[in-house]
């Protein structure tokens, strides 16, 4: 009895086939329903096949450890009639878990991707997910882990349906949607045969009696029981599906209803056996209520499945298997028994969900990588029955032959038609129309001879005249449209008789008012006018506009209404051209072509006055090309020219055409911007800006950069003048050079504040230095290593009009930046040297005096003639006094500082290199350098005693100088530890205020007496 119910159970599940088939191929479409056909069959073939050769051996083999089975591969060998019986029935529960995950991609995965799918879960996934749950099944005592752990899934809601529903899902996610599917403008076809798809699900319900109630072995007191219930919650699922279906939608939809009940089907396979039949119809609506969900969640992912399967398979599977733990008839709900089961059903259904849907999805997403799962888009649009299987149909033939009327132009022949077919019916219709067009074709025809006879009359006329000539009716239609007036709106007669004239040719913006004076007949205060000359602009056919004259006449047809009209039209590019070359000329600049400062401001002034109507913001970019004029003192003014000419070229492409760009002067460019933007969104443009200018660029057979400094301000309001707005802009692109250069900066009022101050500040110190009242010099003593003074540094002092000591670090910047520093040391220089002159009539020993000099000073050409004069006026000779400079002049040009450095030598000037080590001078030049003292820099000094790599920079200064045959001077020296070690290192001479702090002149002078009192003695 066990082997026949076993055998008949087995034929009911092979049952199961025939209604998947007919359920699938009536919910897709015609073209894909052979291919439907074939690869539903060979699924079910390879999978037996496969289930046969390796499958039967991992599920019920001998377990290793209860992952897998070893043995029973090849299975028939040995084995008696039950064995045999089992091994049919669940070859059946293997072809239907292959039937499912084909379901899913059906319509666009290739025959040769249904053949891996099949291959990979009926050999690799569901055998081993089979085994966990089932392997005693066939040896009671040769269990899978997750039996041995308690888990529960009678007939396959997790093993069968949930692994197929994983795989599904992992497949549709892998290859993606059928074409057209998520398209909310194109409806997709629901199906192709719904009476054939309810078939389908009768057959799987039936075929369901053998799924649920062959899971017993036995024909015994249980499968009455598991039928009803099998039964009861098949029935309550489609109920639940379809109602909700209908609460939402007001309808029924019989797709709703067919996979409430496969849902049904699903949930109770789990737990048939240990149910009663109300809880039966519990399990079934939520099934019904899962599978709706799950559709629901899907279309919002845009994941495409075309039989519903992840829904009605895994996610009702799921429901199924939590089920068994809250409805099984001997576990009390919320006991301790409740929760080790719920638990246990849990992990079952999480470990086989990652297990099945991980490596499938890795697996499929490899092989997609090598073998096309997904057929071509082509492919899919023909259908696969003829891109897959070469097969026809009587559509596909009807198809065929209105594709080749179509290629061949050919319309007279009619199209086969097939009767007492739908096709047929079809193809009749057709070949009415097709009758029906022939008539309107020959109707066209000789209302063109017509046409054609009226053209002649009118051509002598129409075609002598060099202006456009346009008769349009009341409706504004074209009757009559000469050949010039082809010429000039770029279209044949023949393309626009009987078209609208407003449509075809008035801008948008002035279609109205043009409608509304042909509706008036050109007699309206507004608009057109009739006998008048007006100007509009009109757009050629191929949407170039251009400007027109267009002069109305009406005509009447002997009555006193007009009731055509007929306009003159003139085209007057020409004139406009002559008026914006004219405008250009006066308005834009002759290098760049970009708009000149008289058009920027007029158009800036207009901005400002319209800014509170449009609520826009108005943002300046004021732009300067960093050290430009070097380029043009190297290159030329040629390669000077050319880059101006780049930067214009690279600011129109970065800027918008509604964008006011401007050369202001020079170097100096400045954009507007004038919409409805923010302060983020302005910086962002600034950056883009700084992005373009820095692309490299040739000059001359040299690739430089173009560094930019950018200055930016912008207002909501007018009421601020527009040379204030320029002005801003400006003070914003010098504290953009400030901060380094190529960046920007926006304005803010502090800027303009300490713009101000710095003017004063300017002119201040500029005054002064015309007084030469304000300035006084103190001298810094240098010694030697017995602490005698053998020298003096000259250190400026400021005191401003206020009568408040100004540091050097605030006014020799300024001096610099200012442009002040040269006149300002050429007063130093006459102060110290009348200084010196004093000294020297006084004393014989005079140490030598230290003057600083900055990079402006000694490369400017004034130098040389104003030393040699003030040396001479103040009979000072070159030995009694040195000049200091900076390690940093050597970078601006080597080459000069070399040039000027040796004149100084040759009038016995001393050269002192101050702060050493702190600039970027190379070693090479320095052996080129005509100097005679390296002064280490007092960050070096203030750490040699306790620092180690201060020490060793001191040192290495000494040694260098040592190598060099130059003399070195310590600054800073604070510390007896510092003089004692720089004394041991060799250094020559020291200065700090260890021995001294600076010294007026009267100081000085006490100190050269006692000097030469020492001389004498």
């Amino acid at each position: 009895m066990e082997t026949g119910w076993i055998l008949i159970s087995a034929i009911l599940v092979f049952i199961m086939q025939a209604g998947f088939l007919c359920l699938e191929s009536g919910k897709i479409r015609t073209k894909n329903s052979i291919n439907v056909a074939a690869k539903n069959l060979s699924d079910f073939i390879l999978s037996s096949i496969l289930f046969w050769c390796v499958g039967f051996g991992i599920m019920f083999g001998y377990s290793n450890s209860g992952y897998f089975g070893a043995t029973e591969f090849f299975f028939g060998a040995e084995h008696s009639p039950w064995q045999f019986s089992f091994f049919l029935f669940q070859m059946m529960f293997c072809g239907t878990t292959a039937t499912l995950v084909s379901g899913a991609v059906a319509e666009r995965m290739s025959y040769f991707g249904y053949l891996i799918v099949t291959v990979l879960l009926c050999a690799i996934i569901y055998p081993f997910v089979g085994h966990w749950a089932w392997a005693s099944l066939y040896d009671a005592g040769n269990s899978g882990w997750l039996e041995n752990l308690g888990f529960i899934d009678f007939a396959g809601s997790t093993v069968v349906h949930s692994t197929g529903g994983w795989m599904a899902l992992a497949a549709i996610m892998v290859i993606g949607a059928r074409q057209g599917r998520f398209d909310s403008n194109t409806p997709f076809p629901a199906g192709s045969n719904l009476p054939l798809s309810v078939l389908g699900t009768l057959l799987i319900w039936v075929g369901w009696f053998g799924f649920n109630g062959g899971s017993t072995l036995a024909l015994n007191d249980d499968v009455p029981l598991i039928l009803v219930n099998t039964c009861i919650a098949a029935a309550f699922g489609g109920l639940a599906s379809s109602f909700i279906f209908a609460v939402e939608n007001r309808y029924m939809d019989v797709s709703a209803m067919l996979n409430g009940v496969i849902a049904g089907l699903v949930a109770i396979t789990a737990c048939a056996n240990i149910v009663s039949p109300a809880h039966a119809a519990i399990i079934g609506i939520g099934g019904g209520i899962v599978m709706f969900a799950g559709d629901r969640l899907l279309k919002r992912l845009k994941l495409d499945d075309a039989l519903c399967v992840v829904p009605a398979h895994l996610f009702a599977g799921i429901w199924g298997t939590l089920a068994v733990a809250l409805f099984h008839k001997d576990v009390v709900f919320l006991s301790d028994a409740f929760w080790q089961q719920l638990s246990v059903q849990a992990l079952g259904i999480v470990i086989v969900g990652l297990y099945v849907f991980c490596l499938s999805w890795v697996l499929l997403v490899l092989i997609n990588r090598v073998v096309r799962l997904r057929v071509t888009s082509e492919q899919e649009y023909i259908g696969m029955n003829i891109t897959e299987h070469h097969a026809t149909t009587e559509l596909v033939d009807l198809l065929n032959s209105m594709d080749a009327q179509e290629k061949s132009g050919n319309f007279h022949s009619r199209v086969p038609e097939e009767p007492f077919t739908e096709v047929g019916q079809i193809a009749r219709k057709y070949n009415r129309v097709l009758d029906k067009v022939h008539d309107e074709m020959s109707q066209r025809d000789r209302a063109l001879s017509d046409f054609k006879s009226s053209e002649k009359r009118k051509s002598a006329i129409l075609n002598s005249s060099m202006d456009s000539i346009v008769t349009i009716n009341l409706q504004g239609e074209i009757i009559e449209f000469n050949p010039a007036s082809e010429r000039t709106f770029g279209c044949l007669r023949g393309k626009v008789v009987g078209k609208n004239f407003v449509d075809l040719f008035v801008l948008s913006k002035d279609k109205l008012a043009v409608q509304k004076s042909l509706e008036g007949k050109f007699v309206t205060s507004d608009g057109l006018l009739i006998n008048r000359r007006n100007t509009i602009l009109l757009k050629r056919s191929t949407g170039d506009e251009f400007p027109s004259e267009i002069t109305i006449t009406g005509t009447t047809f002997g009555s006193s209404i007009a009731n055509e009209f007929t306009l003159h039209i003139r085209d007057v590019t020409r004139q406009r051209r002559l008026q914006e070359k004219l405008k250009q000329l006066a308005y834009s600049d002759p290098l760049t072509g970009l708009y000149n400062r008289t058009y920027f401001m007029e158009t800036l002034t207009q901005a400002l006055k319209s800014i509170n109507n449009t609520k826009n913001c108005i943002a300046l970019f004021f732009l300067d090309l960093d050290r430009f004029k070097k380029i043009n003192d190297t290159l030329g003014h040629q390669a000077g020219d050319e880059l101006l000419m780049e930067v214009a070229n690279r600011l129109m492409n970065v800027t918008r055409s509604e964008d006011t760009i401007c050369r202001w002067g020079g170097d100096e460019f400045v954009i507007m911007m004038n919409s409805r933007h923010d302060e983020s969104s302005v910086l962002t443009s600034a950056t883009k800006i700084l992005q373009v200018m820095r692309q490299p660029v040739v000059l001359s057979g040299r690739e430089l950069t173009i560094p930019t400094s950018i200055g930016v301000t912008l207002t909501h309001t007018d009421l601020v003048n527009p040379t204030t707005l320029i002005q801003q802009a400006d003070i914003a692109m010098y504290y953009a050079k400030k901060a380094g250069r190529d960046n920007y900066k926006l304005f803010e009022p502090y800027m303009a504040e300490q713009e101000s101050e710095q003017f004063d500040s300017e002119q201040t110190l500029s005054q002064a230095i015309a007084e030469k009242s304000a300035f006084s010099m103190l001298y810094q003593p240098r010694v030697d290593a017995n602490k005698e003074i053998v020298g003096f540094e000259a250190l400026v002092r400021f005191t401003n009009p206020s009568g408040l000591f100004v540091p050097p670090s605030q006014f020799i910047p300024l001096a610099e930046e200012s442009n002040l520093i040269v006149p300002l040391e050429e007063l130093i220089f006459e102060l110290v040297f009348a200084q010196i002159a004093q000294w020297k009539k006084t004393f014989a020993v005079l140490p030598r005096v230290s003057i600083n000099l900055s990079g402006k000073h000694l490369l400017s050409d004034g130098l040389l003639p104003f030393l040699k004069t003030a040396m001479q006026r103040y009979g000072i000779r070159g030995e009694w006094f040195e000049i200091e400079v900076t390690e940093g002049v050597f970078l601006a040009d080597i080459e000069t500082c070399i040039d000027v450095m040796q004149k100084l030598h040759s009038l016995n000037i001393a050269i002192s290199i101050d702060d050493f080590g702190t600039g970027y001078s190379s070693l090479n030049y320095l052996k080129t350098l005509p100097v005679d003292i390296l002064k280490i820099d007092r960050s070096f000094v203030n750490e040699c005693a306790v620092k180690e790599e201060d020490a060793k920079i001191c040192s290495t200064i000494i040694t260098l100088a040592e190598s060099l045959g130059l003399s070195t001077v310590a600054e800073g020296v604070e510390t007896a530890e510092q003089f004692e070690f720089l004394l041991s290192n060799g250094c020559s001479e020291f200065q700090g205020y260890h021995f001294f702090r600076p010294l007026s002149a009267d100081k000085v002078t006490q100190h050269l007496g006692q000097l030469n009192e020492l001389s004498v003695s």
